[in-house]
């Protein structure tokens, strides 16, 4: 290893002082943000909030400090479902609710997952990763899926949100201490040749316990109560969560298959993956995805757009954003210009070299088409209505192909080809893959 130097640091200096542009930007960066003067303002002028096919949407949500954007944008896909089937003028489901079971489902994975690694070496790497994340607040479509299949759907206002349930950083801390303990203690009895059986027990009867103290404990039947396009208002007595979905939203979850670009050496294309140790109700549905080009991923993105739906998608928001606009384009900052450096880094090696991966799913809500051809994409966040155009988001075309990852489709807009290929048994990713980290978000 080659230490830096003296003569090292009196060239790179001496190069540097011999930028005049360099030396100019400097004066201008003491007074503003790199983003602001890295703007390309023709750029801004050219994404105007207009589409060729727009899905005119209900108004976003807000999952505030909580990374339960997966949930959030699962139910907005279906609230669009129920609004198309009755006549309602607006609609938001509980995310609280579906929240509640998504953490005791996953405190009950972990538990169960423990189970794998009572005689492994302490060192392990699977074994340590696992306890090193415990449970968050992400999850996948396929972990969304399970939950509503299991435990239905209730309106908001039937279990609302709480200071807990919107800001989850300390509860979540108090839920790991819990699981870790856990690990803990069950290895130790399982190495004395003990029953750990009744030390699960306990500890789900007291992560219930407290999990209905932040969020509310979870109805199990209630009175539905809103009013339609005119104005009407109506009533619906004594449902069950599970006897709401069925009714009002209906149960076509089955339908839809996750897709995703992944275009690393170790993913080939048209064929299926899933992710060891990731999901959250045991029994539930296999969280799965086809790896598909991005030509086709987009392609089939646009024929559900076309035929009337939104999408739900994963993409990774870190890169080349502005809240405030409500703009997601890589072509709008110049930092390349800039500094005149080059900052392009392919989407393969972004991937492998954990610079990029999923973050945060959302739903897309409209295309904007020149001769067939995507020029930019309407997004429905769930940040709430004050940044962006009253909480919507525009995606150019170029940050699509670099940065979104992943989408949901029904199975009515995939070829034969890709209904075989989707049918495959899937390869099994190690736990850390990139193509599981949105259920990594806290």
């Amino acid at each position: 290893m080659k230490p830096i130097t003296k003569k090292d640091l009196l060239q790179y200096d001496q190069k540097y002082q011999t930028s005049p542009v360099q030396k100019a930007i400097q004066h201008v960066l003491y007074k503003n943000t790199l983003s602001d003067i890295a703007i390309d303002s023709t750029r801004l002028s050219s994404m105007k909030f207009h589409f060729s096919n727009d899905l005119m949407t209900l108004p976003v949500t807000n999952q505030k400090q909580s990374g339960r954007c997966w949930i959030f944008a699962g139910l907005n896909v279906l609230r669009e479902h129920m609004v198309k089937k009755h006549p309602f003028k607006d609609v938001e489901f509980s995310q609280n609710y579906i929240a509640f079971w998504d953490k005791f489902e996953k405190i009950n994975y972990f538990i169960e997952t423990m189970d794998q690694f009572l005689e492994v070496d302490y060192d392990d790497r699977a074994f340590q990763y696992l306890l090193r994340v415990g449970i968050q607040d992400g999850g996948q479509w396929d972990m969304f899926v399970s939950l509503v299949s299991k435990y239905g759907l209730v309106p908001k206002d039937n279990m609302d949100e709480t200071a807990s349930s919107s800001n989850t950083r300390l509860m979540n801390q108090l839920i790991n201490t819990v699981l870790r303990k856990y690990a803990a203690n069950a290895r130790r009895m399982h190495a004395n040749s003990q029953d750990i059986h009744p030390l699960k027990q306990q500890t789900l009867q007291e992560l219930y316990g407290f999990l209905c103290t932040n969020f509310g404990c979870p109805p199990t039947t209630f009175d539905f109560e809103i009013v339609d396009k005119n104005n009407q208002y109506l009533i619906h007595n004594k449902l069950s969560p599970l006897s709401f979905f069925h009714e009002f939203v209906g149960d076509t979850l089955s339908d839809y298959v996750s897709i995703i670009n992944a275009p690393t050496a170790d993913k080939p294309f048209h064929q299926t993956y899933t992710v060891k140790n990731l999901g959250n109700v045991i029994g539930g549905q296999e969280v799965k995805y086809l790896n598909l080009e991005m030509k086709d991923l987009k392609q089939l993105v646009i024929q559900q757009i076309l035929d009337k739906e939104a999408v739900w998608f994963g993409a990774d928001v870190a890169y080349f954003g502005d809240r405030q606009v409500g703009l997601w384009d890589d072509l709008a900052y110049r930092f390349d210009e800039l500094f005149e450096m080059d900052f392009h880094i392919e989407k393969s090696d972004a991937l492998r070299y954990s610079h990029s991966q999923m973050n945060h799913a959302m739903v897309f809500g409209g295309v904007n088409l020149v001769q067939g051809i995507s020029t930019k994409w309407k997004i429905e966040n769930s940040w709430g209505d004050q940044g962006g155009i009253k909480g919507y988001y525009i995606a150019s075309d170029s940050w699509f192909d670099r940065f979104v990852y992943q989408a949901v489709i029904h199975k009515k807009h995939l070829s034969i080809e890709q209904l075989d290929q989707w049918m495959k048994t899937p390869i099994v990713l190690k736990p850390w893959d990139p193509m599981g980290s949105l259920a990594l978000t806290e």
